[in-house]
């Protein structure tokens, strides 16, 4: 049984930092693929951020140099520091897994939300 859980979401002010935990069980996490993604009321889905197995990490144009992915493969959790928020990050952030053999994320926690005040 898969499971990811996402903790760390809030209410700040604009230009605070959060940084979000997501944790993994029933996955060989440093073998997986894994990402955040966010959705802002009435709006779609949207990547954010992955870091592959290896290391590399990816970024969303709207957070680079802003968010920083990272995980720690000891502890089967990844984590989202997010600096310089604005009121557009606004949005249920997901944490989503994949197996380098999977097309697409196929493993999702349940959300945590994260809003900035202006």
């Amino acid at each position: 049984q898969v499971q990811l859980v996402e903790s760390g979401g809030g209410l700040v002010q604009a230009g605070s930092s959060l940084r979000l935990s997501c944790a993994a069980s029933g996955v060989t996490f440093s073998s997986y693929r894994m990402g955040w993604f966010r959705q802002a009321p009435g709006k779609e889905r949207e990547f954010v951020a992955a870091s592959r197995s290896g290391g590399t990490t990816y970024y969303a144009d709207s957070v680079k140099g802003r968010f920083t992915i990272s995980r720690d493969n000891a502890k089967n959790t990844v984590y989202l520091q997010m600096n310089s928020l604005k009121p557009e990050d606004t949005a249920v952030y997901y944490c989503a897994a994949r197996s380098n053999s999977a097309r697409d994320f196929e493993y999702w926690g349940q959300g945590t939300q994260v809003t900035v005040s202006s």
